[in-house]
């Protein structure tokens, strides 16, 4: 039985007295829960707050990218080193805004996968497909294509340390969300897509929904065979909100 991740990407937003108020809100909301795990995953500058308020909680913190280097002449990058410095234990990797805003490929994606498990870290390795994809029968290729590439660099092994992540590009901010068959498809075919080299990896491999969970539809979602938790956007930043999801990830374990 796959344990239930439910982790927040915070993106670009908040203040220092926001993530204050967030996190010590989600701590309080999520005290007691037991069979689900939950992290978060702040923008950089906050970081250091979360490892502040976090440390003696059950709650994990992680963050939204991490370099495909470690360490050096790299201005602006942050090193999987400098993040396990931190205290995270999860790093977001190949999220579609990356994909699409940083022109990050898929041979990119996978160098930081390898830092962050070479690091400890656990990547939360993020794979979908447009609408135009989707409207073109293209969803399996695509997603195929986006795991394959840590699967060609790093072998399935690398699979054993990390997390994926089903992003709908379509359904992420939009307030549209694939219903809970669509999504079973996609992550049936994503765990098939690591059976098909190791069948005890993606046996134990945690596949998480992230286009526009909501504590609406949570439940549902979670509930479905191949789907083991969320990677939670514009929800993640209402406390009422995250708890919510986490409680439906606790009630479906």
């Amino acid at each position: 039985m796959r344990r239930p991740l439910i982790a927040g990407n915070w993106k670009m937003n908040g203040t220092k007295a926001e993530a204050t108020d967030l996190l010590n809100g989600i701590k309080a909301g999520v005290a007691g829960m037991q069979k689900v795990d939950v992290a978060v995953c702040p923008p950089f500058p906050y970081l250091y707050i979360a490892q502040d308020l976090l440390a003696e909680s059950a709650i994990a913190w992680g963050s939204q990218d991490v370099s495909q280097e470690p360490g050096g002449a790299f201005t602006g990058q942050v090193s999987a080193a400098m993040l396990k410095d931190f205290g995270c234990r999860y790093a977001i990797i190949g999220h579609s805004e990356r994909r699409q805003f940083n022109g990050e490929t898929d041979a990119l994606i996978a160098r930081k996968y390898a830092q962050a498990v070479s690091n400890g870290l656990v990547p939360i390795l993020c794979v979908g497909e447009t609408l135009e994809e989707r409207e073109s029968g293209k969803t399996e290729a695509v997603v195929a294509k986006h795991i394959d590439g840590v699967l060609d660099a790093e072998g399935v092994d690398a699979f054993a340390h990390g997390v994926v992540a089903y992003e709908p590009v379509w359904a992420i901010g939009t307030g549209v969300t694939a219903t809970p068959a669509q999504a079973q498809e996609v992550h049936a075919f994503l765990r098939q897509r690591i059976a098909s080299k190791s069948k005890q990896i993606a046996d134990g491999l945690r596949i998480l929904y992230g286009g526009s969970m909501k504590p609406g539809n949570a439940a549902e979602l979670i509930a479905q065979a191949d789907i083991d938790g969320g990677l939670i956007g514009g929800a993640s930043l209402k406390a009422a909100d995250f708890i919510a999801i986490c409680r439906a990830g606790e009630d479906n374990a």
